[in-house]
């Protein structure tokens, strides 16, 4: 499945608006996107598969461990030319790293 596939999916897109909000487990998903956690786990896996979604494990404060899931997609650029439709995806960790190259490039010059 690419990428505009899976983001006309609704429950994809349901799913990547809860966890941009703050970092949710499956069951949090689903109880908030209203769909079944089978489909809560097909979605993010998809999601993931195209890095628009982390996984995070965290221990809650009774020692019950958890996998908490986050939204990584920042902007989503579609561009119609020439017949050809061109999707360029930027996500938050692409961001941070170019941020980090451009600091330690200029940091490097000096």
């Amino acid at each position: 499945m690419d990428v505009l596939q899976l983001l006309a999916d609704e429950y994809a897109r349901q799913i990547l608006l809860a966890a941009d909000q703050e970092p949710r487990t499956a069951k949090d998903l689903s109880r908030r996107c209203d769909i079944s956690l089978a489909t809560v786990y097909r979605r993010v896996t998809a999601l993931q598969e195209h890095d628009l979604m982390n996984e995070h494990a965290t221990v809650d404060d009774d020692g019950a461990h958890r996998k908490r899931f986050e939204t990584t997609l920042e902007t989503l650029h579609v561009e119609l030319a020439d017949g050809e439709l061109d999707l360029t995806v930027a996500t938050r960790d692409e961001l941070a790293d170019n941020f980090t190259d451009l600091w330690m490039d200029v940091r490097d010059s000096t």
